[in-house]
């Protein structure tokens, strides 16, 4: 969610007492481009409830011809403070600054200078009944620049990244006639069903509490001061979280942390949840929208997706757009684009969006340029590594079809035979399967491409793989597992991974890995790699509604069965198709005590062994559904 980068940012200061440090050089270079063409100017904009936010204008010392504004609000700074202070550049990319935008960035309610109380996510007005909320900012924000700030041309446009597109979604529904333009990149929808720290319920225990220990601390009265960072003596999170002994035990560190104790409070998606879901609010959109998001976004995939497939459903008649590349959370504005860890894409594919799709977008809502005539979706297709330009997502031209898990470890698209039995494993809480086989304290970006080879050797996670593939085979849309499952404890998590299974003789000539030399090299890195291409849970207790958790029987058959996120992968001639299965994905996600209760009250006493049985037999048949790209495929770029 970039608070990361917010607070680099807030160490920059530091940086640049240093002596002949090459980032700080390259820092007050861009901060003097930025100084050579635009003004900057500091105010405090009155809300219609008297509350002031904090906002940084940057509006093009060329007063020739008239701007539009280009509008971000965020809860992790608007940085640098000081009206003689300048940022190293303006808007998403490049073209932007040079072109000449007036750059609008603000703390929003409650955050840094801002004033007022500050409200995770704070739910709309339609499911609050507040008389204020992060739309009505935004109308007043806007109101306020066009009738304060020179040399416009009365249009607008927001964008914004992770958090920022949490605002940037809810400014599409201010209604002010002077946002044209919008672009809500990796946005937050729901924090319970998809988004961030919740995948079906179950918690993403490191991403979510090494992100509010840190940004959820009270802030009495405004300030520029992020505060001191939490800090842990170790760098190995899945020991740091095991020791811990239970979800609950996290309280310890985090007594002024509001938010962090109030997720733990609501265990089921209640009406606290709910108020927090966008989805049933995003209605009659006026403005143009181009939503943005990863395949491997390990945050806010949920949430791209969703905003552009409920904006088609509930206001279709929004001049609508979706782009989907290979990238890790903002990896179209951080990265080129072209690998994530061992994975290659074969092109420059950020500078591609940027300069082709983003850029041009805005410029024609905004000044009046050419119209790009983007197609309804621009996605990637991984696998195969080449863009589509489609008239609909997911695209028409798809079969649908489903995987099923045979007797001996085999995957077919043929059903298993009646007398096709099952396969049990045993989960231990004390043991959880961990996530990623490096070290690290929190969730690193590639591990949504990462090897899976370390998984399946373990006991407690079940394989079931194809043969060697004939000819490349590509799935499109959303992947639906149904799985027929019996546990001998009340409660289980069922994790599904799609994996795509490279050759062992397999050898990409642009990838390198160690020295210079050639025997420093490894000379096939990814022979037999076993690329992770997505990984979804069902928390076994919501399985018929994440509002009202049931148990298992104990050891009786049971359907467990959701959709999870959509790819556009393509699984090569001679590569497998694999789906692991396992019940732990430590410490990714909380451990689930395998008994019925409140898992955020659960006593390292509550935690038990269970066995976990998964048939695939004909009157049980557990797989995948998923869509099959017709041969002749979509038209591509």
């Amino acid at each position: 969610m970039f608070l990361i980068r917010a607070l680099r940012a807030a160490l920059v200061p530091v940086l640049l007492l240093g002596a002949a440090i090459a980032p700080a050089q390259t820092l007050v270079t861009g901060s003097a481009a930025v100084r050579e063409q635009y003004a900057k100017r500091e105010v405090q904009i009155p809300m219609r409830d008297g509350v002031k936010l904090f906002t940084a204008i940057y509006t093009p010392r060329d007063s020739s011809r008239t701007y539009p504004f280009l509008l971000q609000r965020t809860p992790y700074s608007v940085y640098p403070y000081g009206a003689d202070a300048y940022p190293e550049h303006l808007g998403p990319s490049a073209p932007f600054q040079k072109e000449g935008f007036i750059f609008v960035y603000q703390d929003v309610r409650g955050r840094m200078m801002s004033e007022g109380e500050f409200v995770n996510m704070r739910p709309q007005r339609a499911a609050s009944g507040a008389p204020v909320d992060e739309s009505t900012d935004t109308y007043d924000t806007l109101d306020w620049l066009l009738k304060h700030v020179e040399g416009h041309n009365g249009r607008a446009g927001q964008w914004g990244i992770s958090y920022p597109a949490f605002y940037t979604a809810v400014g599409m529904l201010s209604g002010h006639p002077a946002l044209k333009a919008v672009s809500p990149q990796a946005p937050i929808v729901d924090w319970f069903a998809g988004d961030d720290f919740h995948r079906n319920g179950a918690l993403w225990l490191p991403h979510a509490f090494n992100f509010m220990v840190n940004f959820g601390k009270p802030r009495p009265k405004p300030t520029s001061d992020w505060g001191k960072p939490f800090r842990r003596n170790t760098s190995d999170g899945y020991e740091w979280f095991l020791r811990l002994g239970s979800t609950g035990a996290t309280r310890q560190y985090t007594p002024d942390v509001a938010f962090w104790n109030e997720m733990l409070d609501h265990p089921d998606y209640d009406a606290f949840w709910q108020a927090r879901n966008l989805r049933p609010q995003i209605k009659d959109v006026k403005p143009a929208v181009l939503t943005v998001g990863g395949w491997f976004d390990a945050e806010n995939l949920f949430g791209a997706l969703q905003v552009f497939k409920t904006l088609a459903r509930q206001s279709p008649a929004t001049d609508s757009h979706l782009v989907m590349g290979p990238w890790s959370h903002g990896g179209w504005e951080r990265t080129q684009g072209n690998h994530l860890g061992s994975v290659q894409f074969g092109a420059d594919t950020s500078t591609w969006f940027q300069s082709e799709v983003l850029f041009p977008f805005f410029l024609h809502h905004l000044k009046d340029a050419k119209n790009p005539a983007l197609p309804k979706a621009t996605v990637f297709e991984t696998g195969a590594n080449r863009w589509h330009q489609l008239d609909t997502w997911p695209p028409k031209a798809t079969t649908p079809a489903r995987v099923y898990f045979q007797p001996g470890g085999r995957l077919a698209f043929t059903p298993p035979p009646a007398d096709g039995g099952a396969d049990a494993f045993i989960s231990d809480p004390a043991k959880p399967v961990p996530f990623i086989e490096q070290i690290a304290i929190g969730m690193p970006k590639d591990y949504m491409t990462a090897d899976q080879r370390f998984a399946g050797r373990r006991p407690d996670v079940l394989v079931f793989q194809t043969e060697p593939l004939a000819a490349d085979l590509t799935f499109a849309g959303p992947l639906r597992p149904e799985l027929f499952v019996a546990t001998t404890g009340t409660d289980a998590d069922w994790v599904v991974k799609l994996i795509d299974v490279y050759p062992d003789d397999f050898h990409n000539p642009d990838f390198q890995e160690g020295g210079a030399s050639p025997w420093d090299r490894t000379p096939n890195p990814m022979g037999g790699y076993q690329q992770l291409v997505r990984g979804e849970v069902m928390r076994g207790k919501f399985r018929d509604s994440l509002a009202t958790p049931a148990p298992f029987v104990p050891s009786q058959p049971t359907r467990v069965a959701w959709s999870m996120n959509d790819i556009f992968h393509t699984f090569k001639k001679g590569h497998r198709i694999m789906v692991q299965i396992q019940s732990t994905w430590f410490p990714l996600m909380d451990r689930n005590p395998q008994v019925f209760m409140n898992i955020n009250e659960a006593k390292p006493g509550d935690y038990k062994k269970a066995t976990h049985t998964v048939f695939h037999d004909a009157a049980r048949p557990s797989g995948v559904s998923v869509g099959l790209l017709d041969s002749a495929g979509p038209a591509r770029r």
